[in-house]
């Protein structure tokens, strides 16, 4: 039996107006949207002036960008590659520092809404998960990988507390191929209910994407290369949906502002003598009730932004 036709959901983007405040654009700066998608950040920062260069490395948002952007005659360059690569994705098209970089993480509409994808399991699809559309699906993740493996991920990455259950119910179904089959081997593992307000499906899908698209690394790298390209007086604004994401942006912001000295995995420890490359973050911003009634994918976002300070982070305080 055929699927029903899917109804795709207008993009909307989330905390827009917040986003465009944390910006601060005035006509003629440079902007980078680090993930395009539907291009609501883009033309919203264009709008208000902005030469803006927008990446994204789904092929299909580049495509459909790129065709939107010869329609309407908005002043965006548009590049395919991952936000982490935004150094040398800029110096492509001759822009070495930018005013302002938004980025605004995980998955977008655009791929939760098509089923096609495997990203959702509001609609059945093969299980595919890629935001590159390319390397290992989801489906070969599932069925290849052992099952300590997928309770690691589960766990790490979607804070299942019974990921050891569903890994040994996953691999006792195998082969799986489509996103129905998945979700229902962990509804059966995890006694779900249909009246049970939050599908644990959610925590296993959430949790395999993040880990075929090196998600949390992606974003790590992507903050690195923002400090890097921002011009001093540059604002950062990030949207996060969920508390790893959200982490790895409040942690970043405070040590890049001088409130802890601790390091990461790709810069190593703060020392004393390092001045700070970003100004203390402004207060983080979530949602209002209203955006959330008109927008329920808005209700677990965070905007956390900051402004580059006029010097690097690597420079010390005696010139050396």
């Amino acid at each position: 039996m055929s699927a029903a036709p899917q109804t795709v959901a207008p993009h909307v983007p989330v905390l827009l107006n917040e986003v465009m405040h944390a910006l601060a654009i005035r006509p003629g700066e440079k902007h980078a949207d680090g993930t395009y998608g539907a291009g609501g950040y883009s033309r919203a920062m264009a709008a208000r002036g902005a030469h803006v260069i927008a990446i994204d490395r789904d092929p299909d948002a580049i495509a459909e960008g790129r065709a939107r952007i010869t329609r309407d005659g908005d002043d965006i360059i548009l590049v395919e590659g991952p936000f982490s690569a935004m150094q040398s994705l800029l110096e492509q098209v001759d822009v070495p520092q930018v005013d302002g970089v938004a980025l605004d993480i995980g998955v977008s509409s655009m791929q939760l809404d098509r089923a096609e994808r495997g990203f959702s399991f509001q609609a059945d699809g093969p299980l595919d998960m890629r935001m590159s559309q390319s390397g290992m699906t989801a489906a070969d993740f599932v069925n290849t990988a052992s099952e300590e493996e997928i309770a690691d991920v589960l766990y790490r990455y979607g804070e299942e507390p019974r990921s050891r259950r569903v890994a040994r119910a996953i691999v006792a179904a195998r082969p799986l191929s489509r996103t129905s089959e998945l979700a229902n081997v962990v509804r059966r593992a995890l006694g779900h209910k249909p009246h049970d307000k939050k599908d644990p499906a959610t925590r296993a899908f959430q949790a395999i994407r993040i880990h075929l698209n090196g998600e949390l690394d992606e974003l790590e790298r992507g903050l690195e290369a923002a400090e890097s390209v921002l011009a001093p007086g540059g604002r950062l604004a990030v949207v996060t949906f969920h508390s790893l994401e959200d982490r790895i942006v409040k942690n970043f912001l405070r040590r890049r502002s001088g409130g802890d000295a601790g390091g990461s995995r790709h810069r190593p420890q703060v020392t004393p003598m390092e001045r700070p490359a970003f100004a203390k973050p402004a207060r983080a911003v979530r949602p209002s009730e209203e955006e959330i009634r008109l927008n329920p994918r808005a209700r677990s976002a965070t905007l956390r932004s900051a402004v580059r300070l006029g010097q690097s982070g690597n420079e010390r305080e005696d010139g050396r």
